[in-house]
């Protein structure tokens, strides 16, 4: 097997899953999973198909996010204005039948803005209740999360780590599922306040949303020529298929994949590499180690495998660990990068047979 990562091509799920129209038992059954596919795993197919209808070319930032809503991981999603961050998020809320809510952080956003604050209760002779803030849902966008204070950005923390919130001493269980996708543009950095490591630890992704490619704009213009709206996404088509019922179906499965020994200590090499690498200031932590484990194992039952091999492992090493990396100023002036760092150590880390 060849040392050399696999490019991070999450169209490769549709050719290597199960094919969801014979109903049958999805490859690899038998060596640890379920005997037979419950339809989750065709549920979670039809996820892509459904959102394609209104977004064009991004389709590795729908697989990511995916898989992350798998195993209840949170998603950094880092790229340019207009390449479809926010209307991936939307259409995917809506094709899983998800509640979503959005809030645009601008640099006076306050943490109650967020979480939520004690009103005044009109119906209850001077006392107060808790209003929710719009962090209870399902599926919640930080939009440009790295424009507001770290006072804001560090109210999203408890939420995130533990999925409630705190007030007056109070914790408040959040609805499940939960998951914080956050956006961030990777160019206009003034006015900014970069995520702080702690935070950047708790995402399970960093996906990197590029440029469609020239076909791929020229459909995206030739929709819009025949009247997409893209900001009604009902009336785009997209409809649900699939709800939190089969996602958590799906989660069951994925927590049903096997992972061998050797597995888990190729996983763990890779880690250490990046810690003893004299390129990084800060290497992969134990989370995130445990992040690269649960991303490859959702990665291993959406490829219909019910066991992780190292290939899983090289497919989500990129996006579950290049935000966990801090690479030496002098070093980033030689041009080295987390990407470029991450290749080197899969590249140099044995992989088992």
């Amino acid at each position: 097997m060849s040392n050399q990562p696999p490019e991070y091509d999450p169209t490769a799920l549709s050719a290597a899953a199960a094919d969801p129209s014979t109903g049958g038992a999805p490859p690899g059954a038998g060596r640890g999973g379920p005997a037979a596919d419950d339809g989750s795993l065709a549920a979670m197919h039809a996820l892509r198909g459904e959102v394609a209808k209104v977004v064009v070319g991004q389709e590795g930032t729908v697989s990511g996010l995916i898989t992350a809503l798998l195993v209840r991981g949170h998603v950094l999603l880092e790229g340019v204005p207009g390449v479809a961050k926010t209307l991936v998020v939307k259409a995917l809320a809506h094709a899983l039948d998800l509640d979503f809510s959005r809030v645009q952080f601008t640099p006076d956003l306050m943490p109650s803005d967020v979480t939520g604050q004690l009103v005044l209760a009109p119906d209850s002779a001077g006392g107060f209740r808790f209003r929710e803030g719009p962090v209870f849902t399902n599926l919640f966008l930080a939009d440009e999360i790295n424009r507001t204070p770290p006072k804001t950005q560090a109210a999203l923390l408890e939420s995130m780590e533990e999925r409630q919130v705190t007030a007056e001493g109070r914790s408040l269980a959040l609805p499940d599922p939960f998951v914080v996708v956050a956006t961030q543009n990777p160019v206009e950095q003034e006015g900014t306040y970069p995520l702080p490591e702690a935070q950047l630890d708790r995402f399970l992704f960093k996906l990197l949303v590029g440029y469609p490619s020239h076909d791929q704009e020229v459909d995206i213009l030739e929709r819009h020529d025949h009247g997409l709206d893209p900001h009604d996404i009902a009336a785009a088509g997209v409809s649900p298929v699939a709800g939190v019922a089969d996602l958590a179906a799906a989660r069951r499965n994925v927590e049903s994949v096997t992972v061998e020994r050797p597995v888990l200590d190729y996983m763990v090499a890779i880690c250490r590499a990046t810690r003893e690498s004299p390129s990084t200031e800060l290497g992969v932590s134990p989370r995130g180690a445990s992040a690269l484990l649960h991303a490859a194992k959702a990665w291993a039952w959406l490829s219909g495998r019910w066991y992780v091999s190292p290939d899983e492992v090289k497919a989500v090493a990129k996006p579950a660990l290049r935000h966990r990396l801090l690479v030496r100023p002098e070093m980033e002036l030689d041009g080295v990068t987390a990407d470029g760092l991450l290749d080197s150590v899969l590249a140099t880390v044995p992989a088992p047979r």
